[in-house]
């Protein structure tokens, strides 16, 4: 058996970042080297509505194009701050000490990074109209599941069965590790 593959080192970066804030809420290098690849296909604007402490933008970051730029917001300043220490020399990064909805004008976006932990604020109808046609939005942090409807925690999982069914998105559930899987949704 092989090693894994070496973090990019603004990845490497995020992590002593994460790990020196104690703060243990990132995105998996599973779906972070998704988002790599996805952010090398991207031009314009991405964005990311949860910055934590960078390991997910920093995915981001080490796949974007050099015509692509990066805003993120992160409500708890004291993490934004931290995240944006890893950017302070960076032109195609901005880290937002702000709610997510500080994005809301700054679109539409060509990639969408959302944590599926607040599913009315990443619901389809709060978010579509912030992508732009053939954008992609990723939502991270969900349990595969083979069931339609889709079952979490004994219960239909309406935030996944929106975005698998919604007419505006060609949507697809992907496994990117035996108990985790990723949204990844393209604007129609």
């Amino acid at each position: 058996m092989s090693a894994p593959p070496e973090l990019p080192e603004v990845v490497s970066r995020a992590f002593a970042v994460s790990r020196q804030a104690g703060y243990v809420s990132f995105c998996r290098n599973e779906t972070g080297r998704l988002l790599a690849a996805l952010a090398a296909t991207r031009g314009g604007t991405m964005a990311e509505f949860g910055t934590g402490c960078g390991v997910g933008t920093a995915w981001l970051r080490s796949g974007v194009r050099r015509d692509a730029r990066i805003l993120t917001a992160e409500l708890d300043p004291k993490l934004a701050t931290a995240a944006a220490a890893i950017f302070d020399d960076d032109p195609l990064v901005e880290v937002l000490a702000a709610d997510w909805s500080t994005l809301l004008d700054k679109g539409p976006f060509s990639l969408l990074f959302l944590d599926s932990g607040d599913p009315k604020a990443v619901a389809v109808d709060a978010v579509a109209d912030l992508v732009e046609e053939g954008g992609i939005v990723v939502l991270d942090d969900f349990t595969p599941c083979e069931l339609w409807p889709p079952i979490a925690d004994g219960r239909v999982d309406t935030l996944r069965e929106q975005w698998l069914s919604d007419e505006r998105f060609t949507s697809v559930e992907v496994m990117v590790a035996p108990d985790a899987s990723t949204i990844i949704a393209t604007r129609r």
